[in-house]
């Protein structure tokens, strides 16, 4: 995804310590169901093992921050550079993504215990400084954000794993009974036309990515976005339409994808003994909630779905000024991580859905703002190389830490990827331009 550039509240070290120590819990507390042969599974290359993810967090810590400035710092093991690089060429050769699967050793105690052993020697190295050099805060914070994002992803790829597996294995139980939430009507909001600020500003306190910076002005013609996100049953009735079937509706590079589909709709939906059910993280295999968001589509369908209303998808820009007006702090009521459903929930009032459940397809193409240049050296690869035919999302998702997610975050996937939490929002041009 990408990089840390504006200013940040500095924290104390003791704090930084306190902040390392948790996210990394965290890691561990995602993972506490998996039996030892699910941290090994890669069913499609666009999935990493979990037991990559655990290893490929700690080697961020490992090469960026102790092998740079922790003088007594010795490697765990020095194949693991090889073993769990991700995409860095300036750091050295590494293993194929699509064989990922194949790394039955080293195994997944191994890998826990060198999480163990960085955890050990990075909160050392913290207890004997006197202060943090800016450049090592900056570091630190990032791979802090950077694992915060493969804790998203681990999840994604547990689904995924999980969601394969013909006796549908169940992720967590569902804790309790689960009261139905009032059904929530959706409105139009409407956006007078004007000039938008777009992005971070320099100087800015908190984290933000290097994606997010440079901002600039925008010309937005009035518009309205709708108040909530497109629901299981929305979208049910487009397939049963046969929407899938209407090539009018879709974008000849998505057509080109449903025609290869054995499965028109939805990952993780079934058509089994005359009911529409779907898998989810929690509770596994049961029926569909037809009132809560839908996910798990490709940006091809989310377009042609909002096509056959005479809809549109919002541009990332429209999304951003959207939700600063309707939504200026994230809502407690919005459904992330923290709040363990580990799948989207039915909206509740006063809670427009702009951060959370889903990540929400954009009609943005992955582009540089204005003045973005790449920082030099390894963690310069870390976003602007992937500035090439992907689209942005925005909103974050129910697997997204709430403290990782702000107006600005610009996540971004190929279009035709559907394993992740994403979801629609619909929008069109106000009917009485100004």
């Amino acid at each position: 995804m990408s990089l840390l550039t504006t200013e940040h509240t500095s924290k104390s070290i003791g704090q930084m310590r306190d902040r390392f120590i948790s996210v990394r819990q965290q890691s561990m507390k995602l993972c506490e169901t998996l039996k030892e042969e699910d941290f090994v599974v890669q069913p499609v290359v666009d999935v990493s093992p979990p037991k990559w993810h655990l290893a490929h967090t700690t080697w961020f810590f490992e090469t960026f921050v102790l092998k740079a400035f922790y003088e007594q710092y010795e490697v765990f093991d020095k194949q693991y550079d090889f073993l769990f690089n991700s995409y860095y060429e300036s750091v050295g050769k590494r293993t194929i993504r699509a064989e990922r699967g194949f790394m039955t050793r080293p195994t997944v105690g191994e890998i826990k215990q060198y999480r163990a052993y960085v955890d050990e020697q990075l909160s050392a190295f913290l207890s004997g400084l006197t202060e943090l050099q800016p450049e090592l805060e900056e570091l630190i914070v990032l791979g802090l954000q950077h694992e915060q994002q493969h804790q998203e992803l681990m999840l994604y790829d547990i689904k995924r794993i999980f969601g394969g597996n013909p006796i549908f294995p169940v992720y967590r139980e569902i804790s309790g009974a689960t009261e139905a939430s009032s059904i929530v009507a959706k409105e139009w909001l409407s956006m007078p036309e004007g000039t938008y600020e777009i992005g971070v500003k320099e100087g800015a306190t908190g984290f933000s990515f290097d994606n997010e910076s440079g901002v600039h002005k925008v010309h937005l013609h009035a518009y309205e976005i709708e108040s909530g996100l497109v629901t299981n049953g929305e979208f049910l009735e487009f397939v049963e339409a046969d929407g899938y079937e209407r090539f009018e509706y879709w974008l000849m590079e998505g057509w080109e994808w449903v025609k290869k589909q054995e499965f028109k709709n939805p990952a993780y939906w079934f058509f089994l003994d005359g009911e529409w059910v779907w898998i989810e993280l929690q509770g596994g295999h049961r029926p569909i909630e037809m009132d809560a968001p839908v996910t798990n589509v490709r940006l091809y369908a989310a377009d042609a779905y909002a096509r056959r209303k005479g809809l549109r998808l919002p541009t990332e820009f429209e999304w951003e000024a959207a939700a600063r007006q309707y939504a200026p702090e994230v809502p407690a009521a919005a459904n992330f991580v923290e709040e363990e459903n580990y799948h989207p929930v039915v909206r509740t009032a006063g809670n427009y859905q702009f951060f959370g459940d889903v990540w929400e397809w954009t009609n943005s193409s992955y582009l540089p703002y204005p003045y973005f240049q790449t920082k030099k050296g390894a963690v310069g690869e870390y976003n602007g190389k992937f500035m090439v035919n992907q689209m942005v999302l925005r909103g974050g998702s129910c697997a997204t830490p709430r403290d990782h997610i702000r107006h600005t975050y610009r996540n971004f996937f190929h279009p035709h990827l559907k394993w992740f939490f994403n979801g629609i929002r619909l929008a069109r041009y106000s009917r009485d331009p100004q």
